[in-house]
């Protein structure tokens, strides 16, 4: 599995500088806020150092993170804590729902249209609720989003599936999502033929489930998950779903075990993951 992993963590710090605020993101994300959302700081580097990243370069990016307020730290004698702040513990819940949740809903047929008025810039706000741009004052979106109140709106109905594939293909960045699916297909084609016939265990097993979640945010949470009817009929978002399903599902148990034996918080071990972790991928 040491073959296996090498090539994966030396991708990993081929960017850089080495941004490790974003893999504590990641190892929160992914493993810690399953399980009470409180990790101490030896456990922290005992993952961070399996991915070749000194203590001082983690301690710092914590620091900044904290000062940042996405965490707060606490102190029980010489030990450190780490949990999200509230603001974190938000932007995290949005973030889960994309990266593990199931695909998006079958498509309508008809596109939401969003008139705006010039009384003032909504349109950061409108793209956060998933549509996307066909002008300066004209939105899109695959079906009616909360939030979008406001606004004049109408309904289009494109007159044959090519056209709608065109549209969304105009409004929203399939083509260089597509490429990102695409790449981390790539990246992680060997560790999924790999691991179908040799799990890893312990310590390797959680290292490669949060190289596949970190690799694998940096394209879905990018995709504005749209219907695969807008969708090119290749689209390598599916493919690469499938790909981290199966990996994921292959390599949590032992990760799971290794933070049975391993991970601590401000109480003591961590507790078990709820429901909602064992929902993630399916469907």
């Amino acid at each position: 599995m040491a073959d296996l992993l090498a090539p994966l963590i030396a991708h990993f710090h081929a960017r850089t500088p080495i941004r490790a605020g974003s893999l504590v993101v990641t190892v929160f994300g992914d493993a810690v806020v399953p399980r009470g959302g409180v990790l101490s700081l030896e456990s922290l580097l005992a993952i961070t150092r399996a991915f070749r990243i000194g203590d001082g370069v983690v301690r710092t990016a914590l620091s900044r993170l904290v000062a940042d307020g996405w965490f707060e730290r606490w102190k029980l004698g010489r030990n450190s804590f780490y949990r999200l702040s509230a603001s974190g513990t938000a932007a995290f819940a949005q973030a889960t729902a994309r990266i593990y949740g199931p695909a998006a809903p079958a498509w309508s047929g008809a596109f939401d249209l969003l008139l705006l008025d010039g009384g003032g810039d909504r349109r950061a706000e409108l793209a956060a609720c998933g549509y996307g741009s066909l002008g300066p004052d004209l939105m899109i979106g695959a079906r009616e989003a909360a939030g979008t109140q406001g606004v004049l709106r109408l309904a289009a109905r494109p007159e044959d599936p090519g056209t709608a594939r065109r549209l969304a293909a105009r409004a929203w960045p399939v083509a260089e999502v597509g490429e990102r699916y695409a790449r981390f297909a790539g990246t992680f084609a060997a560790a999924g033929a790999a691991v179908a016939a040799h799990p890893p265990s312990g310590l390797d097993a959680l290292v490669l489930r949060i190289l596949l979640i970190h690799e694998y945010r940096r394209a879905v949470l990018k995709d504005p998950l749209l219907p695969a009817d807008l969708l090119p009929e290749d689209w390598p978002g599916a493919a690469a779903r499938r790909l981290c399903a199966t990996i994921y599902r292959a390599v949590a148990p032992a990760a799971e075990a290794w933070l049975d034996a391993n991970a601590t918080r401000d109480t003591g071990p961590l507790p078990l993951p709820g429901a909602e972790f064992a929902a993630r991928f399916v469907g």
